[in-house]
């Protein structure tokens, strides 16, 4: 496993999330997602499904310093005392001490971020997470924060995909020695029929898939694919045994646009 390193952090390349998954499902995935490699594990409070994921944990008998485990905060416990109680029920639902890394899953401009991230620090000095960062933020955002916290942000979770353009919040990230994690990195498997991909792919003996994982890697970005098929966990992670040319990584970013979005909120924030 390759790891995207930032700001004392090392986190693994290729990841599992876990939206939408669910019971036996969910715990079934990440058990066999453990067995196969897979050594970083994303869920969150509003998935539902920290309590399953713990059980994959320790079902899978891969030891705990072994994986980094991702979980995040939904934005109605963003009072302090509201996230030190829901990380610790977090933390329960999991069965673990701590998390590796904890972070604001979207931003609530209806609490003051100052006291957000004040409560996000006190979480890590208190010793439930080994890191910690945020989600869905924006440049502005990810500047207010910087300057807000007391302690070092280690990520900005965001979308990103071959279709959408994310320079850049990249830029903002690399300034502040932050991490890029990249959710529906496959944009949610509409990647598969990619004409650009599919033909990048067969030079490569690989699919639209992996060439689109292969390509977030190599700009030093994590990604973590959602997938609720067994098959596609060793599809995801085979990855590391080629490597796309300038020339092909230039193509992909090609593609993107501010447009490409999939995911979007009436609470979202002004996207850049």
């Amino acid at each position: 496993m390759q790891y995207v390193e930032a700001n004392a952090v090392k986190i693994p390349a290729i990841g599992l999330g876990t939206w939408e998954l669910r019971g036996r499902t969910c715990a079934r995935l990440v058990e066999q997602a453990l067995r196969l490699g897979y050594r970083h594990i994303d869920t969150a409070q509003v998935y539902e499904n920290e309590r399953e994921v713990g059980e994959a944990l320790r079902a899978s008998r891969v030891k705990r310093d072994d994986v980094f485990v991702t979980t995040k905060v939904w934005t109605n416990h963003f009072a302090p005392n509201d996230l030190e109680r829901s990380t610790k029920e977090s933390l329960t639902k999991l069965r673990l001490s701590e998390v590796d890394l904890l972070l604001l899953h979207w931003p609530n401009p209806h609490v003051p971020l100052s006291e957000t991230l004040g409560a996000l620090a006190n979480a890590k000095k208190l010793g439930m997470a080994r890191h910690i960062g945020v989600s869905n933020f924006t440049v502005a955002l990810i500047e207010e924060a910087v300057a807000a916290c007391p302690e070092r942000l280690s990520c900005d979770q965001v979308e990103f995909h071959p279709y959408l353009d994310q320079t850049k919040v990249r830029e903002a990230c690399a300034r502040h020695g932050m991490a890029l994690v990249a959710y529906s990195p496959v944009a949610k498997g509409r990647i598969k029929g990619d004409a650009t991909l599919t033909r990048i792919g067969q030079a490569h003996g690989k699919t639209a898939a992996q060439v689109c994982l292969r390509w977030l890697v190599q700009q030093n970005v994590s990604a973590i694919p959602r997938t609720s098929k067994i098959e596609r966990l060793s599809e995801n992670i085979e990855i590391f045994d080629f490597e796309l040319s300038e020339e092909e990584m230039n193509q992909i970013s090609q593609m993107g646009s501010a447009k490409g979005r999939l995911t979007d909120f009436g609470f979202a924030p002004k996207w850049d």
